[in-house]
């Protein structure tokens, strides 16, 4: 008998797709993380820096907080503050633009709702920033810029082109309408919008240094101001 010649039983390697025998394949690249959710990190701790710059500011005061308290309250390192901002100074300068120019944009004047006056229109305004800035952490930053602002100019001159400015355009406007509708009689009045929010600027600064000698009602102190501007309102 012929004998068979045994046939080889070894199994043969295949060869990868797209590739020669005993090469090994590329591994697969990791999967990055989408960007929107570094930019949500980014974001939150933005926010916190932000956040622990207002209650620095407000506790030391602007020329005695550092950086490093801030970064140590924020729970970040320093040098991630300069991720977000070059200085101290733009940090102080957003926190103005997120705590208190979103709600000066609010306040925006406009014309009264059909049968509604100007004086309507104004109260509304002064409980507004009553409710939202005498008596919150918005006065603290204001009274802040109140006592620090002389000596450094640099913050005082941003907060009048953010608030102050756009809140004595928002008057001056509402006091016109208010001479043309016949409401307001002293015509001159237009030329010194101050006087019209005299009223808020004391509420902020006697909530932080007399309050707890002599208590403010400044809703009905400023419902006295409008009386000397507008008449008193005749009882319905």
């Amino acid at each position: 008998m012929t004998k068979e010649t045994p046939r080889n039983t070894r199994k043969s390697t295949p060869k990868p797709a797209n590739g020669r025998a005993g090469e090994t394949a590329p591994a697969a690249p990791m999967a990055r993380k989408p960007a929107s959710n570094r930019a949500e990190r980014a974001a939150e701790r933005r926010g916190a820096i932000i956040e622990a710059a207002m209650e620095e500011f407000i506790a030391r005061g602007f020329a005695a907080t550092r950086l490093d308290d801030v970064a140590k309250r924020a729970g970040v390192a320093k040098g991630t503050i300069y991720l977000h901002f070059k200085d101290k100074e733009s940090m102080f300068e957003e926190l103005i633009r997120t705590a208190i120019v979103p709600l000066l944009n609010r306040l925006d004047v406009g014309p009264p709702p059909a049968g509604g006056s100007v004086r309507d229109m104004i109260e509304g305004f002064v409980r507004t920033f009553i409710h939202e800035v005498t008596t919150t952490r918005r006065g603290d930053i204001v009274r802040l810029i109140v006592a620090e602002g002389p000596r450094f100019p640099a913050i005082a001159d941003f907060y009048y082109r953010e608030v102050v400015s756009k809140g004595l355009a928002g008057m001056r406007a509402a006091i016109s309408l208010g001479i043309a509708r016949g409401e307001i009689k002293h015509k001159d009045l237009a030329q010194f919008p101050q006087i019209l929010i005299a009223p808020a600027m004391i509420a902020v600064i006697w909530q932080s240094l007399f309050s707890k000698h002599a208590p403010l009602d400044a809703i009905e102190m400023f419902r006295v101001h409008l009386d000397l501007i507008f008449g008193e309102r005749r009882p319905t």
